[in-house]
């Protein structure tokens, strides 16, 4: 892992998050920013994937994004590792364009496996997908991420206990927990209680990650959990994130959970993140 390189896309992708949003006026930068750290790691330096997309993705790990809203860090990963021309960032929510506010498939953006704009529901495709490797003797792994507060869903819940009652053990899913949602902080809106020892609970092997925006940490409890697979049960990793992380005033509120910056806020947040890569 060079730890340089993997800071240096990271802070690319925040300014093409920015950017994205703020062109349009449109967009969910909170959550994107937030987990800016797990995508570089996971499209980095933890997949086995092929930029080339082939849909039903055999022999390969594949990867569904659950928490459809954080749509802009997903699209950016996805140019800068090879799936489509960066400069297709410029068409991010217009008329038309195959970067829809929340991903979707009927215009064949590579890297999309499902439209992910409703909530709660990337689960149970995954699972579904990690069923599928293994009826193709298919060794490589399913990765799924979800917002803490998609939890709230009761879908999450059924798909939870049925990947532990079929031991399906071929999957990662991670869980956003940044404490915030668009009406404020989860705890406000509806508290969950111990995730943990939910999860545990309906039969799953559950890790943490404290700092989910520190690239070793979200390196190491990657790594760490993909040792646990093939053991018999799901694995979790529950990783904890700021909204908003990188960008001083969007931290730390839901405010931005939906919300784009004016001009004078985009070169402020820009400013706090130097150019690395080269901007689209």
């Amino acid at each position: 892992m060079n730890l340089d390189e993997l800071k240096d896309f990271a802070t690319q992708v925040r300014r093409d998050i920015l950017r994205m949003v703020h062109k349009v006026n449109s967009g969910h930068p909170g959550g994107s920013l937030g987990c800016t750290e797990f995508f570089t790691v996971l499209y980095k330096e933890i997949m086995e994937h092929d930029p080339e997309f082939n849909m039903d993705g055999k022999g390969e790990d594949i990867f569904f994004l659950s928490n459809g809203h954080i749509s802009p860090v997903f699209y950016s990963v996805l140019a800068r590792t090879g799936y489509f021309p960066v400069e297709e960032l410029n068409t991010f929510r217009l008329i038309d364009s195959r970067l829809q506010g929340h991903p979707t498939t009927h215009e064949g953006l590579p890297g999309v496996r499902i439209a992910s704009g409703s909530l709660g529901q990337g689960m149970s495709v995954a699972l579904g997908a990690a069923q599928a490797k293994r009826l193709n003797k298919d060794s490589h792994l399913v990765y799924s991420l979800h917002g803490d507060g998609e939890l709230q869903e009761g879908q999450n819940w059924e798909a939870i206990m049925y990947a532990a009652a079929n031991k399906v053990d071929n999957i990662i899913s991670t869980v956003d927990l940044n404490g915030q949602q668009i009406d404020g902080s989860t705890d406000n809106v509806l508290p969950m209680g111990n995730l943990k020892a939910k999860f545990e609970a309906f039969g799953w092997d559950v890790m943490g990650i404290e700092n989910g925006n520190d690239l070793e940490q979200v390196y190491n409890g990657l790594k760490e959990a993909k040792s646990r697979t093939g053991k018999g049960k799901p694995v979790c990793i529950l990783m904890h994130t700021e909204m908003g992380h990188g960008v001083d005033f969007m931290m730390h509120t839901h405010a931005w959970h939906g919300k784009a910056p004016d001009d004078e806020q985009l070169e402020n947040a820009l400013s706090q993140n130097p150019e690395t890569l080269g901007d689209y």
